[in-house]
C-alpha cells in the first residue's frame, strides 16, 4: 500500500450474522455502494463482529491505529435494544465527536419511518479517522449516504456522504472523488482542485 492509497474500514456488527443464523448484508451493502459511488482507488478492510462493546471498540482501535484507514463505516447496533452497543463502542474510542452526521441521518430516515427517532447513530474522529456508524438495514444504509432525490435526480435532502471527502481532506487522507450520480461530494471553492490529467 502506497502513502496515497484511500483505506476504508468495513464492520457489520449483528450477534445473529456473526453465529451464522443468517447470512451477512451490511458489508455487501457497503461494498456495492462505495463501488458505485468512489471513482477514486481505495481500499477495503472488513470486519464482521458480534454485538459486544469491548470487541467493535478493539476493532474499531485496530482498523484505525493498525491497518491505517481513513474511514470506517459501521452497520448494526444502532438500536435502543440491550445488545446495540456500537454508539456506545465508537464513542469511546473518540477524540470528536461530529453529531451534525448522526442529525442527518436521523432526518433522512424520518421521511419513511417514525421510528427513525429511535436510531443512535454517531459519527466521530479517532486519529486520522472518521467514523460513522450506519444503519443495519440495506435500504436505510443507501438512503442515509445518498439522501433523497426529487423526480430529476436533485438532492432534496443531503445525504451524509455528501460531507465525507471534504471531512477526510480536512484530516490529512488521500483525495476522495465520487460519481455525481450517486452522491456529489460537496466542497468549498477554496478546497476544490483542477482535474487531474490521466495518468500515461
Amino acid at each position: 500500500m502506497t502513502h496515497d492509497s484511500l483505506k476504508i474500514g468495513l464492520i457489520s456488527i449483528s450477534d445473529r450474522a456473526t453465529n451464522g443464523t443468517y447470512a451477512d448484508k451490511g458489508i455487501p451493502a457497503l461494498e456495492a455502494w462505495l463501488a458505485r459511488a468512489l471513482t477514486t482507488p481505495y481500499q477495503l478492510e472488513t470486519r464482521l463482529i458480534p454485538d459486544d462493546q469491548p470487541t467493535i471498540e478493539t476493532t474499531l482501535k485496530t482498523l484505525v491505529d493498525v491497518a491505517g484507514c481513513h474511514l470506517v463505516l459501521t452497520t448494526g447496533g444502532t438500536g435502543p435494544a440491550p445488545r446495540d452497543v456500537t454508539p456506545e463502542a465508537t464513542l469511546a474510542v473518540a477524540d470528536k465527536v461530529m453529531p451534525g452526521f448522526g442529525e442527518q441521518m436521523r432526518q433522512i430516515s424520518l421521511c419513511f419511518v417514525p421510528t427513525a427517532i429511535l436510531s443512535r447513530q454517531v459519527a466521530v474522529i479517532r486519529k486520522q479517522a472518521l467514523i460513522i456508524n450506519l444503519p443495519g438495514q440495506p435500504k436505510s444504509i443507501q438512503e442515509t449516504l445518498e439522501g433523497l432525490k426529487d423526480a430529476d435526480g436533485k438532492a432534496r435532502v443531503p445525504g451524509i456522504f455528501a460531507a465525507v471527502p471534504y471531512c477526510l481532506d480536512l484530516l490529512g487522507a488521500p483525495w476522495m472523488d465520487t460519481d455525481p450520480s450517486v452522491v456529489a461530494a460537496f466542497r468549498p471553492k477554496s478546497a476544490q482542485r483542477p482535474p487531474q490529467a490521466p495518468s500515461a
